[in-house]
């Protein structure tokens, strides 16, 4: 028998959500990459249902492409359709709430990515 410190602490963990902001942008672009569309569907249906996500490390567990930048930019990028596009987010974890905020910063190919890059911009970079 558990104690019920013990259930609700196993119980909460399981409830960490994941919010997903602009989802709908990552479906429209890739509507308009339509050979693209079921690694994005596949994507934002994986993130929807995280519950795991306790720190910025565990997006690895989840997606073993995703590379976390720097320490302190709270921005990770997901190669989606094998390496053919990727996803910008920005990342914001509420333990009071249980929550992870996930917010679409850009959305592009990786040839485009790699340009963002020389420039310097995947760390600030606000396109939607």
């Amino acid at each position: 028998m558990f104690a019920f410190s013990e259930l609700f602490c196993s119980f909460n963990t399981l409830l960490m959500k994941v919010h997903l902001i602009k989802a709908k942008t990552a479906l429209e672009y890739a509507e308009k990459h339509a050979a693209s569309l079921p690694s994005f569907e596949e994507w934002i249906y994986k993130v929807e249902r995280v519950e795991s996500w306790e720190k910025p490390t565990d997006m690895k567990n989840t997606f073993a492409t995703a590379s976390l930048l720097g320490s302190s930019c709270s921005r990770v990028f997901f190669d989606i359709g094998g390496n053919n596009h990727r996803v910008l987010c920005e990342y914001y974890f509420n333990k009071k709430i249980d929550t992870v905020t996930l917010f679409i910063k850009w959305i592009g190919t990786h040839a485009e990515y790699d340009k963002l890059c020389k420039r310097g911009e995947q760390f600030t970079v606000d396109d939607f």
